[in-house]
């Protein structure tokens, strides 16, 4: 602080230096002064201006860290305080709330037309939902087997966007909408293989899936998402008449192990570390019009919101494969206690 003050006020010390100077320069060369002590003169007048400077320094120093203070404070009426601030702090002072004033007016209208718009987006994602059920009623009365399994194929991929859409505008108020409790792994994953059947059958895609009859606490709907977006890439990326391995394990903490491996095409090492980015297509997914880079982003973002942690293992031309660990009691309790 000290250095500050001293830069601040170099425009002091150099009028100081420079009227020594001047009065030194006088003392010798006017005859009348001979008789004067010059160094007397010239101690006396640094002493004099050590003080001044020094007393300067306690007070506008105090001032700064009061001034400082406040701005940290978010300008809680600052008239109302009696700060003791000089006259070109106040107006400093001012001058920022004015245009911290602005800046949060801007910011709150930005935050309504969001909400807004999250609110108008939602509605919408609502309102496809219904024609979208309505569809899949009408494709059972399709006669032609391989027609219906086609737009079976096509509506499920339909009915997948709609619900990642939802569910990426959800996400912002994920904490008001989880639920954690205890839920068998078998009933989650189930669920998920039976709503991806007409894309499997096209395919020829089977599952192995062990017992699952591990219990986790979390949240079972926003563990469905996660599960669906891994299971989408898994058939959307694996060769057809291939198959998908689903099997748990406990690791050395104690802790539940979710694995979801696949024969599919398998992630370049120079793409592992950004699969998880937003918009990330990777090379893969450069190939296929149908990528939108949005699944694993949404997945590990849920996934971090409720506690679980998403890594990858995977090479090219061997599969990938995706495990899902689920946070142990302890870290429940720190989980629910944010």
């Amino acid at each position: 602080m000290l250095i500050l003050f001293l830069r601040e006020r170099l425009a002091w010390i150099g009028f100081f230096v420079f009227i020594i100077v001047m009065i030194n320069v006088l003392f010798s060369l006017d005859v009348g002064l001979v008789g004067i002590s010059i160094l007397y003169i010239n101690i006396s007048m640094l002493i004099s201006f050590m003080t001044f400077l020094f007393w300067r320094y306690v007070v506008e120093v105090g001032r700064l860290k009061n001034f400082l203070g406040n701005v940290e404070n978010q300008f809680d009426d600052v008239h109302s305080k009696n700060l003791v601030l000089s006259p070109f702090q106040m107006a400093y002072f001012t001058k920022i709330e004015e245009v911290l004033y602005g800046k949060n007016t801007e910011l709150n209208q930005a935050k309504v037309q969001l909400q807004e718009y999250s609110d108008e987006l939602l509605a919408w994602v609502h309102e496809v939902k219904a024609p979208l059920t309505a569809v899949n009623l009408m494709l059972d009365r399709v006669e032609d087997l391989t027609l219906r399994r086609r737009l079976e194929t096509e509506w499920l991929r339909l009915h997948l966007l709609v619900d990642q859409q939802l569910h990426q505008t959800r996400l912002a108020s994920i904490e008001k909408d989880n639920y954690m409790m205890e839920i068998e792994l078998r009933t989650v994953v189930y669920k998920e293989i039976r709503a991806m059947q007409a894309w499997c059958i096209e395919k020829g895609i089977g599952f192995d899936v062990e017992e699952l009859t591990d219990t986790v606490t979390t949240d079972a709907k926003w563990l469905a998402f996660i599960i669906r977006q891994i299971l989408s890439n898994a058939i959307k990326y694996s060769p057809a008449n291939s198959e998908v391995i689903i099997f748990t394990e406990v690791d050395a903490t104690g802790a539940t192990l979710l694995h979801i491996k696949d024969a599919g095409i398998g992630i370049r090492k120079a793409d592992l570390p950004r699969i998880f980015y937003k918009s990330y297509t990777g090379t893969a997914g450069r190939e296929s019009a149908q990528s939108t880079g949005m699944g694993l982003y949404l997945a590990h973002n849920v996934a971090q919101k409720i506690g679980v942690r998403i890594t990858v293992q995977s090479s090219v031309g061997e599969g990938s494969i995706f495990t899902l660990r689920f946070p142990l009691q302890n870290e429940y309790v720190k989980l629910t206690g944010r």
